[in-house]
């Protein structure tokens, strides 16, 4: 499986730079700008920036790594490559392929290895840091410290219906980390959320049978009631978290359209037979 991901990676950084530098070589060659009214140049100027888009991705999984990639190198050799000029031939080529996919992999393990061990680390750390925060947070006027530990603040009062276990809810939420990093937000990607009550971290499914529809909380969840020890994107291990929510209903079920049912199939006795054609 690992041999199967290197070698992919191997290949879409072969195959995204030559496009990338098909591409600008091929804008070295003219002055003029290029007409991206024409269909075919369209498709070709496509394929280009699609390619350099999904190789600059690519060059950057070699951060922290000890590869360097000279583009005007690699630009230069597949104009050559295009051109049957190139300075190396198919089995010198795939040899140094085949050693950087090898040492590639050795490389990435070490890095992953590394940024794991990080992680780990950090995660430590943010176990006394949660602790601190949240013991100096249930200080704070007008917050309220469950006995699971999660603690919550109302921002707004809620006149409408608390969300059952078994209830779908749409809601508005911004996360933060305690030190005010945002990580997730419904109001930037403007549209609420959706999701069943029981679908979420246990600091959320907890809070929100406990707030009443129009209601405006803000959370600070306890990593256990979080994502605990384990990372997630933009969020490190064992963070505590701040979610500022606001329960706007309770989806109700929609009803279940009502079919016509077919006209029943009259009985075998109830058919009457055609009369037989006159010859």
């Amino acid at each position: 499986m690992k041999t199967l991901k290197i070698t992919k990676i191997g290949l879409m950084i072969s195959a995204g730079l030559l496009l990338t530098a098909c591409n600008q070589d091929a804008e070295k060659t003219s002055s003029k700008p290029v007409n991206l009214d024409d269909e075919k140049v369209q498709l070709a100027y496509a394929i280009g920036a699609g390619g350099g888009n999904a190789m600059a991705r690519n060059l950057e999984t070699l951060d922290g790594t000890d590869y360097v990639v000279d583009k005007e190198v690699i630009i230069k050799a597949f104009a050559d490559g295009v051109r049957g000029e190139s300075q190396l031939d198919e089995q010198t080529i795939q040899k140094v392929m085949n050693d950087f996919r090898t040492n590639l992999g050795k490389v990435m393990q070490e890095k992953r290895k590394k940024e794991a061990e990080e992680q780990a680390k950090l995660a430590e750390k943010n176990v006394e840091i949660g602790k601190k925060y949240l013991e100096e947070n249930k200080a704070k006027d007008g917050v309220v410290t469950l006995e699971s530990g999660l603690q919550y603040k109302i921002v707004e009062e809620g006149k409408g219906a608390s969300p059952k276990s078994t209830d779908k809810v749409k809601v508005h939420y911004k996360g933060t980390l305690i030190d005010g990093t945002q990580f997730d937000s419904s109001y930037d990607r403007g549209q609420p959320a959706v999701f069943g009550v029981t679908q979420v971290i246990k600091g959320w499914t907890e809070a929100l049978q406990l707030m009443k529809e129009g209601a405006k909380w803000q959370l600070f969840i306890p990593a256990d009631l979080a994502y605990g020890p384990s990372p997630r994107p933009n969020i490190p291990g064992n963070s505590v978290l701040v979610f500022d929510v606001e329960l706007l209903e309770i989806v109700k079920p929609q009803p279940k359209a009502s079919v016509t049912p077919p006209p029943a199939k009259p009985a075998e006795k109830d058919v009457q037979k055609k009369p037989e054609a006159t010859k």
